[in-house]
């Protein structure tokens, strides 16, 4: 193993470090500070509640209150589908793994948040969004870029994309339990209490669901017709969580476990001994805190903590799969995280930021000439505010470096460590706002890039994103309805994608940097509420227009080819009636033909449109009391659509839902 010392720290790291010392104790020191009161801690809160009021200047879509509980939603991933520009990967629908990818940069470049801290995987760099429900959520945010705020940790300057999950904030004490049955042998409870004391408020939400996926499908193309039920494609999973809200604190703990089968692709079966017996078990552990504290309007300190435990085994090694590998890997992943930034604000129209992150993830795994790996992971950010009669700059300047250690005769990669700018200006006028926006960010290569046995490569260097962005949105609420519009023109470059190829044989796959990818789309949302009396109504829309193409090789035939899986158009249409407590939620997404190989160009997945309904209604009983019960109808055609080739998704689904809530 390679020693750690203090030659660890680059230059530049000690150079953030400083940078933060120094302003924090002489903008104290310039300002008459008297010890914060119970008067002080009031307009802490009132300006917490104008900041949120404030229409954001980056590119943002959210979905939040009832709007977001009205949708057809099981996992977070549920919702970010109904987002302009972004595309889900879903594996075969129910316990299949779920990531999400934003204007066709890939999942790695997307940074996704729980309460303003990041979730993290160092061997692959990707969430699975499939293991976190909404049913703690308060909102669901997207940010392009990232979000803009006088006080953030360096982590949220580092993706190309960025993905914020907000957890309910109790008011009142409550206990609701909810009760589920759905098609294929679906069966699941949840338990959430919340309660608010003394001006602390408390959740725990838990869940538990087994399935047996044994859907349906018919799987038709050129040479095949393959009809049969998914084999090997139950699950089942426990999910408990707690948080704790004081002000400027909050705190969050988090458990996941999963047993589940690895059904595979669809292919024509001779017999049953080539169905997959694969199997998969996941432990997901983490505990997070964050404090935020303002002073007079001026000083504002952030902190944040976490530490991350994550187990996952892969198993194919049984005797009745004959035909193909068998293996029984484990994988430990461990991970802490801490971070400290400062924003001093000495005029309203002004606010300079400086934050120093520190991430060390350790990886151990049972691959055969696989050796424990510990990634060094340090960030710095300069970023300045300025909001001058409705102009308004923001500028940024992240500084990453990462530095690995092995214990492997061939030892680690190279450090890598870059500074990388960003540039947003903006004007907000009444109802409206337009923005334009520049920012360079890359990813580093992940440990299984790096280091998996035969396939990595630590010559890596790393995925370089440049993006250009122009748009603006406008709101006019006028008494009981209101209408918004957004729309955003955007370009991406992305340079040295890291590609897994079969450069030493069809069996031998090797990581590598190829290729260069030029993106253009418009972004557009059209939303209007209506609420008269009694009723409510909601229209929710997004489209998506983008040429995403291949600009490897001029000489080559791929060449100004889309990009896999890349539509070139999509869009959501969400329509929701309510009237007191009866509600009905209609949604058609609609995304078009993708091609899914090079081997093949012309061999495209299908375009389809999906529609969900929802019927959800609740009665109140002496006020105290209220049972709910809900109906929904996913895939209302029975379109069977895929978003992976050969993993179709279950098609026509019901689910019946009972709840019951104190």
């Amino acid at each position: 193993m390679q020693r750690s010392d203090a030659s660890a720290l680059p230059a530049c790291g000690i150079l953030f470090s400083f940078l933060f010392l120094l302003i924090l104790p002489v903008s104290l020191l310039a300002q008459d500070l008297p010890v914060a009161d119970d008067a002080n801690l009031r307009v802490d809160t009132l300006q917490e509640v104008v900041v949120k009021g404030e229409m954001p200047l980056a590119t943002r879509q959210i979905l939040s209150g009832k709007e977001l509980q009205a949708l057809s939603t099981t996992s977070v991933a549920d919702a970010l589908k109904y987002f302009a520009g972004v595309q889900i990967k879903d594996y075969g629908g129910l316990g299949g793994l779920k990531t999400v990818n934003v204007r066709s940069m890939g999942a790695q470049h997307v940074g996704v948040y729980i309460d303003g801290v990041r979730l993290t995987n160092a061997q692959n760099g990707t969430i699975d969004l499939g293991k976190f429900s909404l049913s703690s959520m308060e909102s669901v945010e997207l940010y392009n870029a990232n979000k803009l705020d006088r006080c953030q940790a360096p982590s949220e300057f580092a993706s190309g994309a960025t993905v914020y999950f907000r957890t309910r904030r109790p008011t009142c004490d409550s206990l609701s339990t909810q009760l589920r049955i759905a098609s294929f042998s679906t069966y699941s409870g949840k338990l959430n209490l919340q309660t608010s004391r003394h001006g602390w408020q408390a959740l725990f939400d838990a869940e538990a669901l087994y399935t047996k996926g044994d859907y349906p499908f018919r799987y038709r193309s050129q040479y095949e017709d393959t009809v049969g039920r998914r084999a090997n494609n139950d699950i089942r999973y426990y999910r408990a969580e707690a948080a704790l809200f004081n002000k400027g604190f909050s705190s969050h703990i988090y458990y996941y476990y999963s047993d589940r089968g690895c059904p595979g692709g669809i292919v024509r079966r001779l017999s049953d001994k080539y169905t997959n017996v694969g199997r998969e078990w996941d432990s997901d552990f983490f505990i997070q805190a964050s404090y935020r504290r303002t002073l007079r309007d001026i000083h504002t300190l952030l902190a944040n903590f976490k530490y991350t435990n994550e187990y996952l085994r892969y198993c194919t090694d049984y005797p009745e799969n004959q035909n193909t590998a068998k293996v029984n890997n484990h994988y430990h992943q461990n991970d802490i995280y801490t971070s400290l930034s400062y924003a001093f604000s000495p005029a309203d129209w002004i606010s300079v930021n400086a934050g120093y992150d520190l991430r060390v993830s350790w990886l151990t795994a049972d691959l055969k000439l696989f050796s424990p790996v510990r990634r060094q992971d340090q960030k710095g950010v300069v970023a300045v505010d300025v909001n001058y009669f409705g102009f308004r700059l923001d500028t940024s300047l992240l500084y990453q470096h990462y530095k690995d250690f092995t214990v492997l005769h061939t030892g680690a990669a190279d450090p890598l460590q870059k500074f990388t700018p960003a540039v947003t200006l903006g004007y907000e006028g009444n109802n409206f706002r337009v923005h334009a926006w520049y920012k360079n960010i890359f990813r580093a290569p992940t440990l299984n890039d790096l280091y998996y046995t035969q396939a990595g490569n630590r010559n890596l260097k790393p995925e370089f994103t440049t993006q250009w962005d122009i748009g603006g949105e406008y709101s006019l609420p006028k008494g009981n309805w209101s209408i918004s519009a957004q729309a955003d023109i955007y370009l991406n470059k992305i340079k040295n994608r890291i590609v897994c190829l079969p450069i030493k044989g069809t069996y031998t796959w090797s990581m590598m940097n190829y290729g260069y990818t030029y993106c253009r789309g418009l972004n557009l949302n059209l939303n209007g509420r209506f609420a008269p009396a009694d009723w409510n109504f909601a229209f929710i829309s997004s489209f998506t227009l983008q040429r995403d193409l291949d600009r490897t090789d001029p000489e080559s035939d791929l060449y100004n080819r889309p990009i896999c899986y890349s539509p070139t158009f999509s869009c959501g249409l969400t329509g929701i009636v309510a009237w007191r407590t009866l509600s009905l939620t209609i949604s058609n997404l609609y995304v078009g033909s993708r091609m899914w190989s090079y081997a093949d160009p012309d061999d495209v997945l299908k375009p389809y449109s999906n529609i969900d309904l929802k019927v959800d209604y609740s009665h109140t009983i002496k006020g105290k009391y209220t049972t709910g019960v809900t109906l929904e109808i996913f895939d209302l055609l029975d379109v069977q659509y895929e978003h992976v080739p050969r993993y179709p998704m279950p098609g026509r689904n019901i689910r019946f839902t009972l709840s019951f809530n104190i």
